[in-house]
């Protein structure tokens, strides 16, 4: 006969978690550690790249400032001279050889008619 000090009790058992489970978190948390990780070295090379773009726009407005200035500066020194300042010409030219205008929608040969 077995009596209440010979059956195993809930205490005494363990519960097995599955292999696969104890696998699955392990890869959980190592997957999310790592994505913290990238993430806060994503966050340090989005504020050093802001701070470079920061300083290139900076750069871009001194240096468009100063060329205002200059004009400014011709103009009146040419007028003091009694002359007149001619701004230079933009040196960029776009060039494009079209055989003909015949097969071309209305909009299109309106914009190069304009284009002439």
């Amino acid at each position: 006969l077995l009596c209440a000090f010979d059956r195993p009790t809930m205490a005494s058992t363990t519960v097995g978690v599955p292999e696969s489970l104890l696998k699955k978190r392990r890869t959980a948390t190592k997957n999310a550690e790592a994505r913290a990780e990238a993430e806060k070295a994503a966050r340090k090379a989005r504020k050093t790249k802001r701070a470079t773009i920061f300083k290139k726009a900076e750069q871009y407005v001194k240096e468009y400032r100063r060329q205002e200035r200059d004009v400014n500066r011709l103009h009146r020194q040419a007028a003091k001279a009694g002359n007149f300042y001619v701004p230079a010409e933009p040196k960029v030219a776009f060039v494009i050889r079209i055989r003909g205008i015949n097969g071309v929608s209305p909009k299109v040969r309106k914009v190069l008619q304009l284009f002439r």
